[in-house]
């Protein structure tokens, strides 16, 4: 079975998946090697996730894309100093090829945004995360709690982020910010991963689906 992990980060998603072929894109060369030697069998590609998508979806059975959640995230529209910025319609136009092109069975990950969602038939709502998908996501799913998760911001919330995601790398990665400048929070590569437990419900309720469907949509 053939899968593509976009936007796949440090793997977070993917780390308990078993009996599949993992083709990941990682657009960060930090954030890909530490994906890379976590998931070494792993067919990694280092470069843009969304031309990737266009260019080769029909080669799998099973898509998982995340696609940046910071122009939609309910964050965005807190704090006095917050200006206005463009929603990133990558997210939609991801769903929307996957919708009606795509042959496979098919997941996109993201945060609950602060307006109304496009493709609303297709979700659902599990803790902070939505998921839009062409199959059945039904069992009850209590992701693990880690309190104050987006406020965990320094080395020590590193070491206690790596605990939670039981994902562990040495190195202290700075991402870009909304202005394109790195920042200055080691946490953000991690508070980014959908934890492997979540990671890994998501999966099974597709391989359930799947093998209802005998394999087809």
């Amino acid at each position: 079975m053939k899968i593509l992990n976009l936007y796949a980060g440090i793997g977070g998603n993917r780390k308990l998946w078993k009996n599949c072929e993992v083709t990941a894109v990682e657009k960060n060369p930090e954030v890909a090697a530490i994906y890379a030697r976590l998931y070494p069998d792993d067919n990694l590609i280092v470069g843009d996730a969304h031309e990737y998508l266009l260019n080769h979806f029909s080669e799998f059975d099973f898509i998982w894309t995340s696609p940046p959640c910071q122009s939609h995230s309910k964050m965005i529209k807190s704090g006095r100093n917050r200006k206005p910025r463009y929603p990133d319609y990558r997210l939609y136009e991801e769903i929307h090829l996957l919708v009606y092109d795509f042959k496979g069975f098919w997941v996109v990950e993201n945060v609950e945004p602060y307006y109304k969602p496009h493709f609303p038939e297709y979700i659902k709502n599990i803790g902070r995360h939505y998921f839009w998908s062409n199959f059945q996501i039904n069992q009850p799913f209590e992701i693990p709690e880690f309190k104050n998760f987006i406020n965990e911001q320094n080395l020590t919330a590193k070491q206690n982020l790596m605990d939670w995601l039981d994902i562990h790398f040495e190195e202290n990665i700075y991402l870009p910010g909304p202005s394109g400048k790195k920042n200055h929070c080691p946490t953000q590569v991690l508070r980014n991963c959908v934890h492997p437990k979540m990671g890994l419900h998501v999966y099974k309720e597709f391989l359930a689906d799947k093998d209802k469907k005998g394999g087809l949509l």
